[in-house]
């Protein structure tokens, strides 16, 4: 039982340190401030969660098995990126984020959809949940019960993980808040998560 929480903790720290749209968004709102950057991350893994449910219940399977629904879902995902990727662009060409004289409470709802609906428009989030949790299943265990409790291990675990992000980003304030260097930064995010989208959208 115990080698194999441990080898599913390793397995969620390299897929967690594999880079991809959500570690990017993620980046991009810990710009913001640390307080946007934890609510998108809270937003992911409820987003992790939800696929680990869908997976538990076997529903991943119908998402896997149908062409239609798997491309209707990789558009959606790859506008989604698209869009988030042309509006870090646009925000770095104004110098300025957007959300800078949002009230509080706005941009953590805006910060926490924003992780919630990346996770959830992928649709290899879905499938890739469906092939990864029933191999940690113990030998025995009933299969539902072990994957809802596997799918919030690994939520709860990437909350950790991506944390460290948002400090990191959080910590290195003073230089990241000067203009050229913020500006820098929110130009690469944000031509990555369109490359991202792109790739989403082409691909067979």
């Amino acid at each position: 039982m115990l080698s194999t929480l441990v080898a599913f903790l390793g397995a969620c720290t390299l897929i967690a340190a594999s880079p991809g749209p959500s570690t990017m968004l993620i980046i991009r709102q810990s710009l913001q401030s640390r307080r946007a950057g934890f609510l998108t991350v809270l937003g992911n893994e409820t987003g992790v969660f939800v696929w680990g449910l869908v997976a538990a219940f076997g529903l991943t399977a119908l998402l896997a098995a149908s062409r239609l629904a798997y491309d209707g879902m990789r558009i959606v995902g790859a506008v989604t990126l698209v869009w988030f990727g042309v509006r870090t662009l646009l925000d770095a060409r104004r110098g300025h984020p957007e959300q800078e004289d949002v009230r509080p409470e706005r941009t953590g709802r805006a910060s926490y959809r924003a992780g919630l609906l990346i996770n959830l428009a992928n649709p290899k989030a879905a499938v890739f949940a469906m092939s990864f949790l029933p191999q940690f299943v113990p030998a025995g265990a009933p299969q539902l019960p072990a994957m809802v409790g596997l799918a919030a291990l690994w939520a709860l675990f990437e909350v950790g993980y991506y944390g460290l992000y948002v400090w990191f980003v959080g910590r290195l304030k003073a230089v990241i808040s000067r203009a050229a260097v913020r500006k820098r930064l929110e130009q690469v995010s944000g031509t990555v998560l369109l490359l991202l989208g792109l790739r989403m959208a082409v691909e067979g």
